[in-house]
């Protein structure tokens, strides 16, 4: 193939691209019951999405040290003991 050839292939795929991606859009709008991806509202804290978790806060006070008692720290073992 020549170069023209080439970028005449090129051309014709990204055209094909750019088509299969607007549909693609069309259709994950479809699927979501919005409206264009342009016109959509944006999405306030407090705002419920299907399928979308409930944000948790987590507080910044540190966690009671008793939590932490029994545990073993990962990769050296028990508290107070040598590593192997």
């Amino acid at each position: 193939m020549s170069q023209q050839e080439d970028l005449t292939a090129i051309q014709r795929r990204l055209d094909e691209l750019v088509q299969r991606v607007g549909e693609l859009e069309q259709t994950v709008d479809q699927l979501r019951g919005a409206g264009p991806a342009t016109s959509a509202e944006p999405i306030t804290p407090g705002t419920k999405t299907p399928g979308r978790p409930e944000l948790v806060t987590i507080p910044d006070v540190p966690y009671n040290n008793a939590l932490w008692t029994d545990s073993d720290d990962e990769g050296l073992g028990v508290r107070d003991r040598h590593a192997p």
